[in-house]
């Protein structure tokens, strides 16, 4: 049966190959990429959960039935929890001070709009905003898990996302989607949320990749 979920990941087929071939991706696995810009994502990663963190809280307060909004109120507690510690191993393994770090102009366009959409839209707008951040995650994850990396700093974030236990969350999410009701306006308004923030996943990416930064100072 043709899913809701397979309709939205079919319709970003062509920002996925784009992720996947990005050099960023393929520097993690042939450990080509050069460390100063790792360590640039994982910063702009540590502000980025926290924003992300805050959607799903507001998803969890939006949500009309206990079980969605149980599921939520979980992966908030998963991403303070596992997520924040992966990135605090980093951080100590590099001796940065995260209270001086701030946002690159992707990352809060990125978290803005998501805060935005999650806040002020219908709640199955919000999930279909917040999905490509699982699901995609989830994909390249299991990639990059398949080829593994020479570097064990990269090798300790691939397993992290290419692992079962995240996987188990993101599909709860995916079967979440795929019990909405929705119009055809409705499904539209879906779709659109779903790319924009999945071409906010290629950029963050890339972002990295060119150690992105404002203009001025702030």
């Amino acid at each position: 049966m043709f899913m809701l979920s397979d309709e939205l990941w079919n319709s970003i087929s062509d920002i996925y190959s784009a992720i996947l071939s990005h050099p960023f991706i393929k520097g993690l696995t042939d450990g080509t990429l050069e460390e100063e810009k790792f360590k640039y994502y994982i910063l702009q990663d540590f502000l980025y959960l926290r924003e992300f963190s805050r959607a799903l809280a507001i998803l969890s307060a939006k949500a009309e039935k206990q079980d969605d909004s149980i599921l939520f109120a979980t992966h908030v507690s998963d991403v303070l929890r596992v997520e924040r510690s992966l990135h605090e191993y980093f951080i100590s393994f590099w001796d940065i001070d995260v209270s001086k770090v701030k946002p690159s102009p992707t990352n809060l366009l990125y978290t803005s709009y998501l805060l935005s959409v999650v806040y002020s839209r219908s709640f199955y707008e919000g999930v279909s905003a917040v999905l490509p951040c699982y699901w995609i995650y989830m994909e390249v994850g299991k990639e990059l898990l398949k080829n593994g990396s020479p570097n064990p700093l990269y090798r300790r974030w691939i397993e992290t996302y290419g692992g079962e236990e995240y996987e188990k969350g993101v599909r709860a999410v995916i079967n979440l989607v795929n019990s909405f009701s929705l119009t055809k306006e409705e499904k539209e308004a879906v779709k659109r949320h779903f790319r924009i923030t999945s071409m906010f996943e290629y950029m963050f990416w890339d972002m990295a990749y060119r150690l992105e930064k404002f203009p001025f100072d702030f």
